[in-house]
């Protein structure tokens, strides 16, 4: 929601009540900045909580009021009027395909004078991939027919009903099935005790345009995939990335296709990898640089490069290696990179840009730099 919207009405679908009232004291902690000014910013609707409960809900359903975040454990499933809800979070597995359509049903209103013209499903326990990719969410066509065409492709006007085929029976020597049991037991619950957890991995699900599931990838490849449709070659990455202008046409399209460069290094663990290295040695195999080795073989190699200027300018621009260590080339832009310490030392925008003649110059002067940073593999 930081990225988003942090008022966007969000239901939060828990374990049971303990839980519910443990992820609020979470986002009440998380949200501690909205939370003084806005004391119910998450809260609580239970079958506990009574008249309180549905006077949280009431200023949830209020189209005007600023409660965006309530959480629940059985309500709210059904019979709610909510027509702005933009986020639907699933923090408990959802088995039964008819609570998992009324769940999201409470995100599929529109109001577009709002603003609502979507919704957002937050999945953390999987249960929505697996249920909108079974067959049982849709349903089979209740009558399917088979029309046929002549060579020329015209209707012969001959049209056939199908009949499914029927589960063949089972055999004598098939093993049954397991009993499901004698009746409903006690779910047990499990408590973490606060020890070290990790990610074991990130898959991604690829879906056809009918949303059908095709293949589960790991993210990492899932990328370099992408990678390889956008660019022919480590060559031709490297080299359209050392363009400013193209770099953010380049992160765009890539944000397009779900790539973001935070998660990207996250998920490699690559954290001080940049990320044309990082993309290139994943899509084809590249030697994988940090920044910091990058940086300092510009220093060796790119002497003739600062030669050129003149004393002053040449101290500020030896000064971008090691904000380029820092920041990467993100901060590589005009006014924000002479407003970096210690450069700014140097004075403001208009006393460094005349050290190099111009602002035209300066920024052409930054521009070269980085092409020299990227040029060697």
């Amino acid at each position: 929601m930081r990225r988003t919207d942090r008022f966007a009405k969000t239901i939060v679908f828990c374990v049971d009540q303990e839980h519910a009232d443990e992820m609020r004291r979470v986002l009440n902690n998380l949200n501690s900045d909205l939370v003084r000014d806005y004391p119910n910013y998450v809260c609580r609707v239970n079958a506990d909580e009574g008249d309180l409960g549905r006077g949280h809900l009431s200023n949830f359903q209020d189209l005007e009021r600023r409660t965006p975040v309530i959480l629940t454990f059985q309500l709210l499933t059904t019979g709610v009027d909510a027509p702005t809800v933009q986020n639907i979070v699933l923090l408990r597995i959802i088995n039964s395909m008819t609570e998992f359509k009324q769940i999201i049903g409470r995100g599929i209103r529109v109001r577009d004078d709002y603003g609502k013209l979507f919704f957002s499903i937050l999945d953390y326990t999987g249960s929505a991939t697996r249920l909108f990719a079974d067959p049982e969410f849709d349903g089979d066509p209740s009558i399917e027919t088979e029309e046929t065409i002549d060579e020329e492709g015209e209707s012969t006007g001959e049209e056939t009903v199908v009949t499914p085929e029927e589960e063949p029976e089972q055999g004598e020597d098939a093993t049954p099935l397991p009993p499901d049991g004698d009746g409903p037991t006690e779910r047990r619950k499990f408590y973490f005790d606060g020890d070290q957890v990790e990610i074991a991995a990130h898959l991604v699900y690829e879906l056809d345009p009918d949303g059908n599931q095709l293949r589960v990838v790991q993210f990492t490849d899932c990328t370099a995939d992408k990678v390889r449709t956008l660019f022919r070659n480590a060559t031709e990455l490297r080299g359209e990335w050392a363009d400013p202008d193209r770099r953010r046409e380049i992160i765009d399209r890539l944000e397009e296709r779900g790539i973001e460069f935070d998660h990207l290094a996250e998920t490699a663990d690559q954290p001080d990898a940049d990320p044309p290295d990082l993309l290139c040695h994943l899509a084809f195999n590249g030697p994988l640089r940090t920044r910091r080795e990058r940086a300092q073989r510009l220093r060796s190699e790119g002497r003739d490069f600062l030669e050129q200027y003149g004393p002053q300018a040449r101290q500020i621009l030896d000064g971008l290696p090691d904000k380029y260590t820092e920041h990467g080339t993100a901060r590589f832009l005009i006014p924000d990179v002479v407003e970096l310490r210690p450069i700014n030392h140097h004075g403001n925008v208009i006393k460094i840009a005349g050290k190099f003649g111009g602002v035209e110059p300066l920024r052409q002067a930054i521009k070269e730099l980085q092409t020299l940073l990227y040029a060697a593999a």
